[in-house]
């Protein structure tokens, strides 16, 4: 059966999670019941990562395997018919190896967070980022966010349920910048590591807030690593502010409309 890499957008406000479950609603749903639109048939997907209940993604990345050899650009074209009104997105197809995995191939993920400090209600972002009513520091958050580059047990930003074998990551890329934003202040905060813990990264947004307002010192961070222990960590910022915005792999994936890739694999970590 041909297997396609598929890069996927969409808002996760109205889904519970990606991963499919019965009676819900969620973003891998949508996109096999838009497949089994075009063949009755097609086997479930498999996505480079999960994300929860009303986080996003701009660069969610996902195979399928199908009985025809579809053009990748009708394939993306059918399946964004079929997946009307949902908010999801197919922006690429490609033609990928047989043993081309988008989880297992994966080198790399990458996040985003937006937080937004100001005192009036947000409108035009509203359900897209993490509103917080006072100002907030950036130098503060970026000496706190020091602390967190590199290779470390993150069990104290570690969600209770988390699946992984072990706590011990190396956070590769952590760089906070600010904006202005409509009578308040905009941040964005720019992750990568081969792979995540669960609520790894919101546990960190939610870390740093508290250093930007004041409340916790930039050390404070230090020694809340260093604990290894859960209630250790600041508040978990909420899921409207997270979004996926890329996954890296040993061959850029999406460059050509039609590319066939080899099977490079790299396990994850």
């Amino acid at each position: 059966m041909p297997r396609f890499a598929l890069k996927i957008e969409y808002n996760g406000a109205p889904f519970s999670g990606w991963q499919r479950q019965i009676g819900l609603s969620t973003v891998q749903g949508s996109i096999e019941s838009a497949l089994r639109r075009l063949e009755p048939g097609a086997p479930g997907i498999a996505a480079a990562g999960r994300t929860d209940a009303g986080v996003h993604a701009t660069g969610q990345v996902a195979h399928c395997d199908l009985a025809r050899d579809w053009p990748p650009f009708r394939l993306a074209e059918a399946l964004n018919y079929h997946l009307k009104p949902a908010p999801v997105a197919i922006t690429a197809v490609v033609r990928v190896a047989d043993n081309w995995h988008a989880r297992f191939s994966a080198l790399g993920r990458r996040y985003t967070f937006r937080l937004i400090a100001r005192r009036a209600p947000i409108v035009h972002d509203l359900g897209l980022a993490w509103q917080v009513r006072a100002p907030l520091s950036l130098s503060a958050m970026q000496a706190g966010a020091v602390h967190l580059i590199g290779h470390h047990d993150f069990t104290t930003f570690r969600a209770t349920m988390c699946q992984s074998a072990s706590p011990l990551k190396t956070l590769d890329r952590l760089e906070i910048s600010e904006t202005t934003y409509l009578g308040g202040q905009a941040f964005t905060f720019e992750l990568a590591a081969r792979s995540f813990l669960h609520n790894q990264v919101r546990s960190i947004v939610g870390t740093l807030e508290r250093v930007g307002a004041g409340a916790w010192a930039p050390g404070d961070v230090a020694t809340a690593l260093a604990a290894c222990d859960r209630t250790a960590c600041g508040p978990v910022s909420p899921p409207q502010g997270l979004y996926l915005t890329g996954v890296d792999y040993p061959r850029a994936v999406f460059d050509g409309p039609t590319a066939i890739l080899d099977g490079d694999t790299a396990p994850e970590s």
